[in-house]
């Protein structure tokens, strides 16, 4: 990842304590991954950064946007984003990711990458199915949404004519023939 050097925390240089680091995250970050569910993005990253002698703490702090497309209109929104996630940094005798609250890096390593972690928090914090706040809310007016409400009007009146059958008197007939049998033979 040389493209993201700016995410190296180069912790041989750094005093045991608390450090703090600041991103902000743009539609650029996610080029870098090939990334391109998210058609704009402006989330800040706030990273706490505790430097052990054997053990690092890292916790991130997410707050912010990302523009997709509505899974019901296609309409573009900013999906928001709030979320945090701790990661424990350990050094053992090879590079092991496994854990998701867990690193090892090897004893050689001088430095840790984070642009993978905060990747993954930002993704997989946007919900599955994305619904534009105007869909919920009704305040969005669009071609998709008139075009499903022309539909769904159709769905009612399918309805109403599948009730109209049930309440067809031929079907009655056979279902008071249903019931006397049922009587005739003890069940109800």
């Amino acid at each position: 990842m040389k493209d993201l050097k700016e995410f190296d925390i180069s912790f041989i240089g750094l005093k045991e304590g608390i450090h703090q680091f600041e991103y902000t995250i743009d539609k650029k970050f996610f080029d870098f991954f090939n990334y391109d569910e998210f058609y704009d993005s402006n989330v800040k990253v706030e990273l706490s950064f505790l430097k052990n002698t054997t053990i690092f703490e890292l916790d991130f702090a997410f707050s912010g946007w990302v523009e997709v497309a509505c899974d019901v209109t296609t309409e573009l929104f900013h999906q928001p984003i709030e979320t945090d996630i701790h990661l424990v940094v350990k050094f053992g005798d090879e590079f092991n990711d496994e854990n998701e609250e867990l690193l090892i890096i090897p004893f050689s390593e001088n430095k840790i990458n984070v642009a993978q972690y905060i990747y993954e928090a930002i993704v997989l914090s946007v919900p599955l199915k994305r619904v534009h706040p105007g869909v919920i809310d009704g305040s969005l007016h669009s071609e998709v949404l008139e075009k499903l409400k022309e539909l769904e009007i159709k769905e009612e009146e399918e309805q109403e004519e599948n009730k109209t059958k049930e309440n067809d008197p031929r079907w009655n007939k056979l279902r008071n023939i249903q019931i006397e049998k049922n009587k005739s033979n003890g069940t109800s």
